[in-house]
């Protein structure tokens, strides 16, 4: 089992350094939310995580089943209603409703093998995995003095 983690050190109320690896990720909130626009946001981040892995998958099952592309552009988008994370409404869910991606394939491949890597990669994808999926997160705190 391949075992991956990041750290983070808060820089203000809604700016977050993360250190995954070699690499720095700053996470700020735009200014409409509070923040100084430094980075993505938490949820733009997990949009670009699924986009990155999905990238990554359909790619890799398209080598295995031949299937040659010119290019491949991918969006995503989902809507989530911020009254939960404001504590104004405790019965909503504070995530996305849904998540939408629209994958543009460039290929001459038909539309049901184009329809058969899609289905593939997705069930391939550790993030949408993830997504899709209840994942038990355990959050503690280690106390300092």
């Amino acid at each position: 089992m391949a075992t991956f983690s990041a750290s983070g050190t808060s820089l203000s109320p809604t700016k977050i350094e993360v250190q995954a690896r070699q690499f720095t990720l700053t996470i700020d909130e735009p200014p409409n939310l509070g923040g100084e626009d430094h980075g993505a946001n938490p949820v733009e981040y997990v949009l670009g995580a699924l986009l990155g892995c999905l990238n990554v998958v359909i790619q890799m099952v398209a080598k295995e089943k031949g299937i040659e592309y010119r290019s491949l552009k991918l969006t995503a988008e989902g809507g989530l209603d911020p009254a939960k994370l404001m504590g104004q409404d405790v019965t909503t869910r504070p995530g996305f409703q849904e998540i939408r991606v629209q994958v543009e394939l460039d290929t001459d491949a038909d539309e049901q093998a184009v329809a058969e890597l899609l289905s593939e990669a997705e069930s391939r994808c550790p993030v949408s995995d993830n997504l899709a999926n209840a994942t038990p997160v355990r959050i503690s705190a280690a106390a300092r003095a």
